[in-house]
């Protein structure tokens, strides 16, 4: 027999910067990954082949080998205890389990934020520490990150300024001391930066308000909150005080108050979603939204709505649509910090061996919404 399932061993980490995961998938989902180089899978488990004496990455672009000449090990370690040395190739030691993040890619995220945010240093700089030319840095970054170095940056610097205002700091020193060169940048993109303006932020919130309410649906219980100028937060569950302390969580700055009659459109156009009665594009009149995102999650969002009901895509095939066919992970990552689930269907995405997995309200309620979709969507 050409693969003994004894021939998975498990060691001590290579370094401390890699661990191994908890578990490995099963040999079918490992075997699955390795023959579409599913990058999702790197960092999870580790292959080898015996005819070649190698182990690789899932991702690895050399030719795959054959099924009987294939082992999967759940750290570099284990694959080298094992007898087989890192590929040339996909450098399966640069993988940061950890982060999920290749190690150049990683290092230089560590560079980057233990800088100066005055005097950041330049990406071609920082590139040559990691031993990458700055294209090619660039390519990585928007492949593992979903967004390029500078809107990293960008979104680091907005992090750093979140974060010295919850804690006390002066507005203007904590504009400065997050790495912007004037006050008058903040306040220009303060709504894409904050919410609001730094000092309001400040103050934890004070004058930034979010009207809440509940409804039935057939799914469970739905709670819709909105401020004046659209629906924030869209969350499904069978728990009234779980979901309000949800909304609390993802919203701990904010002022909410629950206002059941105004609310009233809102909530009966997210059903009307639910219930698969109106289109699902972005910022439509009957859900405007008010979410904040990156670029590329909006990207994400929008074509999570251009899935028609009761369909379903892989991460990978939702990167591949807009272009970055390496960006299956990021792609994960924006759909799993989807705000307003049902009017950004994320539900409609699914990993790359087809399970049902990753969706913040339950699989079993993903399985029955795409089900529901394909019986109205076949009448």
């Amino acid at each position: 027999m050409c693969f003994d399932r004894r021939m998975i061993p498990t060691a001590t980490p290579i370094s401390p910067t890699i661990a191994p995961p908890a578990t490995l998938p099963d040999f079918e989902t490992c075997w699955r990954a390795v023959l579409t180089r599913d990058r999702t899978y790197n960092g999870r488990f580790w292959f080898s082949v015996r005819t070649t004496g190698v182990y690789c990455l899932p991702s690895c672009a050399a030719r795959p080998p054959l099924r009987c000449n294939v082992a999967f090990h759940a750290s570099p370690a284990a694959a080298e205890a094992a007898g087989f040395r890192a590929c040339k190739r996909c450098r399966p030691l640069e993988w940061e389990t950890a982060s999920g993040l290749s190690r150049p890619v990683a290092d230089a995220c560590r560079l980057f934020d233990a800088a100066d945010p005055q005097d950041p240093p330049s990406l071609a700089a920082v590139a040559r520490s990691v031993g990458l030319s700055a294209g090619a840095l660039g390519k990585r970054f928007a492949n593992e990150l979903g967004v390029g170095p500078r809107d990293w940056l960008a979104a680091r610097k907005r992090d750093r300024l979140r974060r010295a205002l919850r804690e006390g700091t002066s507005v203007s020193d904590a504009i400065y001391g997050a790495g912007y060169g004037s006050s008058s940048r903040v306040y220009e993109s303060s709504d894409r930066a904050l919410g609001m303006t730094p000092a309001t932020y400040r103050r934890g919130g004070a004058g930034a308000r979010i009207a809440w309410t509940l409804a039935d649906s057939d799914y469970g219980r739905v709670l819709v909150a909105a401020t004046e100028r659209g629906v924030a937060a869209v969350f499904l569950g069978e728990d009234d005080a779980r979901l309000e302390r949800e909304l609390k969580r993802d919203f701990p700055a904010a002022e909410l108050a629950r206002d059941d009659r105004g609310l009233k459109d809102r909530v009966q156009g997210v059903l009307a979603r639910l219930y698969g009665r109106k289109p699902t594009a972005l910022d439509a009149t009957d859900v405007p939204l008010d979410i904040l995102g990156t670029a590329f999650q909006w990207k994400v969002w929008k074509a999570l709505t251009e899935i028609p009901a009761g369909t379903t895509r892989t991460y990978g095939e939702i990167a591949q649509a807009l272009g970055k066919p390496n960006a299956a992970r990021a792609v994960g990552r924006a759909c799993a910090t989807n705000p307003v689930s049902i009017v950004v269907p994320c539900h409609r995405a699914i990993g790359s061996s087809g399970s049902l997995t990753g969706y913040r309200w339950g699989v079993a309620r993903k399985e029955r919404l795409l089900a529901d979709e394909r019986r109205r969507s076949s009448k």
